[in-house]
């Protein structure tokens, strides 16, 4: 369990880092601020907390693994892995330049990226197979895979879904950042996807519903499904708000 002292460092690293995402996507006057507004603190708890990584030795063999599904979202990411220590900062001045790492979807070629994210719907399905490689090369790591929930309304997620309930496979955690906003409008009015806490419980998950802007409920989410091997699936229902901690990007699909 971790300390109140830590969880508030934790809480204000998130903070510094939403700046951070803010100043990259304003200098490439281009990107996803709202999606990755939602997503920081819980990258936050998962790259300051709970995975195991080595910023010196990215392709470390018994690493934890973190997919970003909804690819559009890499400033999020970028910003953690930067001050991870994966590659310089400022590298953060060249997103989305031509001739420059970071590119508005995540590519393998920079140090940390797991997965070339760009069509939604794709990465559950290569986390579930990252995940099955390690119980075929006795490996003993998690692997991590974050959706959308506009993103859910993809066929992909859930044949992956049934796929990794029915070979067990209780390494694998995916994490539903449900911000309830996609590129035109709210989700609930485009297609919803209704009671997703019953939906996944169905497909075989064990599932934890958090607040995903409360560092603490993070870290205890995380740790509960790291330790859930009881040949399952996690899911992490993380109820966020798209662009969170900015007034007038919060809830509104025009900074998607």
């Amino acid at each position: 369990m971790a300390k109140k002292e830590f969880v508030l460092e934790l809480k204000q690293k998130a903070k510094g880092l939403r700046k951070e995402i803010l100043t990259m996507i304003y200098n490439a006057q281009s990107g996803h601020p709202g999606g990755s507004l939602s997503e920081i603190d819980m990258l936050v708890g998962l790259y300051y907390y709970k995975l195991k990584v080595d910023p010196k030795n990215p392709k470390w063999e018994n690493r934890d693994r973190f997919v970003l599904s909804k690819g559009h979202a890499s400033p999020g990411l970028y910003v953690v892995l930067a001050d991870r220590g994966f590659f310089p900062k400022s590298e953060l001045d060249g997103f989305r330049k031509i001739s420059r790492m970071l590119q508005g979807h995540p590519e393998l070629s920079t140090a940390g990226i797991e997965f070339a994210a760009g069509a939604l719907g794709q990465g559950l399905s290569f986390a579930l197979g990252i995940a099955l490689a390690a119980r075929l090369d006795k490996k003993n790591y998690d692997v991590y895979a974050m959706i959308g929930d506009g993103e859910s309304q993809e066929g992909a997620i859930w044949e992956a879904s049934m796929a990794a309930s029915f070979h067990k496979v209780d390494n694998l955690i995916v994490i539903l950042d449900k911000n309830q906003v996609q590129q035109t409008g709210k989700t609930k009015e485009i297609m919803d996807i209704g009671d997703v806490a019953a939906k996944w419980k169905a497909f075989g998950f064990n599932v934890i519903e958090i607040n995903g802007h409360d560092m603490q409920q993070i870290v205890t989410a995380l740790d509960k499904a790291s330790k859930s091997k009881n040949k399952k699936p996690t899911i992490i229902i993380s109820s966020t708000i798209k662009g969170k901690g900015v007034s007038f990007m919060e809830l509104n699909h025009k900074f998607h």
